[in-house]
């Protein structure tokens, strides 16, 4: 008799599957990632081109209103504000307090910040705008 064996291996990989796995993982990461949220005024120039993570933002405004992550604080409850999002924070040893403050905001505004986040072990940075090239 002769009966043939037909063992071939298919060498065809179909993609579609792959395509709708990434574009499932595109949408699950654009839904949960973190927008911030600034007010557009005029940043501090500066030639640093250092990047950083954000977890916490702290904007500071010429006219003396702070907000802590979009939400209006004053006085003593800026303090509390700050340590309430940072006990929010998922790693708190790799948490970041972004500090913007307006061209203007005289730095005894901003030191206080910057100590309270030393204080809770969380690094602070001030936001800057790079100097214009030319």
């Amino acid at each position: 008799m002769g009966l043939k064996r037909s063992s071939k291996a298919s060498a065809e990989f179909s993609m579609a599957s792959l395509t709708d796995i990434i574009f499932l993982l595109l949408i699950f990461f654009m839904l949960t990632s973190n927008f911030v949220q600034i007010k557009p005024f005029d940043l501090p120039i500066s030639d640093s081109q250092t990047v950083a993570p954000t977890n916490i933002v702290v904007q500071l405004e010429k006219d003396g209103i702070t907000r802590v992550n979009n939400i209006d604080v004053n006085g003593a409850a800026i303090a509390q504000a700050l340590t309430d999002a940072l006990s929010q924070v998922e790693n708190a040893e790799d948490a970041t307090v972004t500090i913007v403050a307006e061209t203007g905001v005289p730095f005894n505004r901003i030191t206080p910040i910057m100590k309270l986040a030393a204080s809770k072990r969380a690094r602070a940075i001030i936001a800057t705008q790079p100097r214009p090239r030319g």
